[in-house]
């Protein structure tokens, strides 16, 4: 039996040690921050309060992903671009 994929996912950016959370939602992918408790989805945008998504963040479940360095600013273009897409297109 395969594991289940977890919708919360770290982001770790080396050798630097950044990291970016982002959570899968219904159909949307969205940023993270547990620590300040700030998530890009509507929800949150619109009641400033908590979400799944900070829970889900904030949790033992998540997958780690590596990156270099190097791919932090295309990374970053691309979480953007899809938030912009999303939240202008909608």
């Amino acid at each position: 039996m395969a594991k289940k994929q977890s919708a919360a996912k770290l982001h770790v950016f080396e050798p630097s040690g950044r990291r970016v959370w982002t959570v899968a939602g219904s159909g949307d992918e969205h940023w993270v921050d547990p620590v300040t408790g700030v998530c890009s989805c509507r929800a949150f945008h619109y009641n400033r309060t908590g979400c799944v998504h900070i829970s889900a963040a904030s949790g033992d479940d998540y997958e780690t992903v590596r990156f270099s360095d190097e791919e932090f600013g295309g990374f970053l273009e691309g979480l953007i671009d899809e938030i912009w897409a999303r939240d202008t297109l909608k």
